[in-house]
């Protein structure tokens, strides 16, 4: 399926690989997504692929300054059995520990979940609401981006062909703040989820001062569930607040239907038991009741 096969030692060595084999090289990590893509005809064909594994920069997880970094090579196992990660950012912890099976975890990274640009992914749907951001570098130099801005729709990522994820930026956790993450996803056949749902929120007292949802696939792209977070904050996490935050979530979701996953209509459903579930775990976490 391919004619060559490059193992840079550094981000900077491979993106000059990418840029001298052209359009015809693709970057691979764990390879999970790619290789199926690859075989089934789901992706053009490459002549060169550039294995990202052996960099050091990318498998880094660590507390740098006031934040997290989690390197995009770092596989989902690994990020799911973290005592950083479950210390500052449990959502995130919950959601790698849920994708796929246990051997698939081994090997599939979190820059590929991110970066197959899937709206239900359940790591992106985590970082998303716990305010990530993610390092990209190119030819011209590394930048930060908010996740949100890596997706043009389904399958779709605005990462060019010279550019590679190196990481994801956390902001570490504070006292009275926590999250949460939650899915349903058929018992077999099918490893994305019918619906999944990450809540990162800070309390003051016995009300909510911040906080942030997302939810997949809540559209073409993963975002965040504004309008339900505008009903939350501020008020305490009550039967009446959390009935109007779900009516907000159905009001602003475009769902749809998919013939292997679920209905609109049962994803509907699903959205206000998964919120609810998930704002309720976070208020927990976070000291509440």
């Amino acid at each position: 399926m391919w004619h060559t096969y490059l193992r840079p030692k550094t981000v900077e060595e491979a993106l000059q690989m990418l840029a001298e084999a052209g359009e015809a090289a693709v970057l691979i990590a764990g390879g999970t997504d790619l290789m199926l893509d690859l075989q089934q005809g789901r992706h053009p064909p490459v002549q060169a692929l550039v294995d990202i594994t052996e960099i050091p920069e990318l498998r880094a997880l660590e507390i740098r300054g006031d934040e997290l970094f989690v390197g995009a090579g770092v596989p989902l196992n690994r990020v799911a059995a973290s005592p950083l990660v479950r210390e500052h950012a449990m959502a995130l912890a919950e959601a790698t520990s849920q994708m796929a099976g246990y051997q698939i975890r081994n090997v599939a990274t979190l820059g590929g979940n991110v970066a197959h640009a899937l709206p239900a992914a359940d790591g992106a749907i985590a970082l998303l609401a716990l305010d990530a951001r993610a390092e990209v570098a190119s030819p011209h130099g590394r930048r930060r981006v908010p996740l949100a801005d890596l997706y043009l729709g389904p399958g779709r990522s605005a990462l060019k062909h010279e550019e590679m994820l190196v990481g994801f930026w956390l902001p570490l956790t504070r006292q009275k703040a926590a999250s949460a993450f939650r899915r349903v996803m058929r018992p077999q056949g099918v490893a994305l989820p019918i619906l999944n749902t990450a809540v990162w929120l800070a309390r003051e007292g016995d009300r909510i001062a911040q906080i942030r949802i997302a939810v997949g696939p809540f559209g073409p792209v993963p975002r965040r569930a504004t309008a339900a977070e505008s009903v939350l904050c501020g008020h305490a996490p009550d039967e009446a607040t959390l009935n109007a935050a779900v009516e907000a979530l159905l009001r602003e979701a475009r769902f749809r239907t998919s013939r292997y996953r679920a209905t609109e209509t049962y994803r509907r459903h699903l959205a206000g038991i998964l919120l609810r579930e998930t704002v309720g775990k976070a208020w927990q976490r976070a000291g509440g009741e």
